[in-house]
């Protein structure tokens, strides 16, 4: 195969984790481009002795030596910068979520499969170590047949209020990862989803229209019921957990920490706080999620996690905001309506 010529679109915080990743770990790789509207994003080019710098991402795309495509945009361009990419037969490793809207969500997921692309959308925690291990031992028949999933997901701090304005809130820029885990350990379609959402972190979120305390309840076609808890603040950490309990018994994970000792004097236990910020506990699985992303375009297999799958999450984060509003449980059907 030829080499795997990429261009990167948008080089913030998520879109230095690739570079990174692509530049110094994989070998079939050749980063030739990277776009993004701050100028002094260059420097990055310069770094990394990347030849090509474009201030507009349609020029990134059109570039023919191109032949694919990482998207770290803000959200906002996602589906714009998904559409022509796909169009000029790119292949797509973007960054979640797809769009806010499911209309252009829908769209974007007709547009890709008429174009044969590879798509890879980054729901990086099923390519963390840990929840892998979940997986794996779920699908060697180990626990049975789930029946009660556990998801606690917790920042350590919130947001700016910008960003909470401008990612789509709580559910779609946040939750929608612990939506993804759900599905991706109970390997069923969603029924319903029953959510209640609260301001006890922060008031200004709550004037900005958004939640920064919720509970989400999920209900799938095999019978089998997730709950997830979400806070902007937990003051100790980076709260991430997960637990499956099923016919044949029970697996779970608990937080990364910056190391696992443990300390016992008779005043009681003590022991290191998880992990601060997402970017110290996922530091595997944005490498695991890129190497699946260059498995699949060199040995032509369709990646894990695709267009479907975005769109699912987003129907998810959108029945959840229903739930909070309407005070019901709502169906995942309705979203499609």
């Amino acid at each position: 195969m030829e080499q795997i010529k990429i261009g990167i679109i948008g080089v913030g915080r998520m879109g230095q984790i690739h570079l990174d990743n692509l530049m110094q770990k994989f070998s079939e790789v050749d980063v030739i481009a990277i776009s993004d509207i701050n100028e002094e994003a260059r420097q990055l080019a310069e770094k990394y002795s990347i030849s090509k710098f474009y201030s507009d991402y349609r020029d990134l795309i059109s570039d023919q030596e191109i032949n694919t495509v990482v998207i770290c945009s803000p959200t906002n361009q996602h589906a714009e910068n998904i559409i022509k990419a796909a169009k000029e037969g790119k292949n797509i490793f973007c960054e979640k979520p797809m769009d806010l809207s499911i209309q252009t969500a829908t769209k974007v997921l007709q547009i890709v499969e008429k174009s044969g692309v590879k798509f890879m959308l980054g729901f990086n925690r099923r390519f963390d170590p840990n929840f892998m291990k979940i997986k794996s031992l779920i699908d060697a028949g180990k626990v049975g047949e789930p029946q009660i999933i556990k998801i606690t997901s917790r920042d350590p701090a919130p947001p700016s209020i910008n960003y909470i304005k401008s990612s789509g809130g709580m559910f779609l820029d946040m939750t929608i990862h612990d939506f993804d885990m759900a599905r991706f350990i109970v390997s069923s379609k969603v029924k319903s989803i029953f959510a209640l959402g609260r301001n006890l972190v922060d008031s200004e979120i709550g004037i900005a229209g958004d939640i920064d305390t919720a509970v989400v309840n999920i209900t799938f076609e095999s019978g089998a019921i997730a709950t997830i808890d979400n806070s902007r603040q937990a003051v100790y950490g980076y709260d991430q957990r997960v637990e499956v309990f099923g016919s044949e018994g029970m697996v779970g994970t608990e937080n990364n920490k910056s190391d696992n000792h443990y300390y016992f004097n008779k005043k009681g236990r003590t022991e290191s706080l998880p992990l601060h910020f997402f970017m110290d506990r996922y530091v595997p699985s944005y490498f695991n999620e890129m190497k699946a992303f260059i498995h699949c375009i060199v040995h032509d297999e369709e990646p894990k996690v695709g267009v479907h799958d975005g769109l699912i999450s987003l129907a998810m984060g959108w029945a959840a905001n229903t739930s909070i509003r309407e005070n019901r449980i709502v169906m995942l059907k309705e979203m499609f309506n």
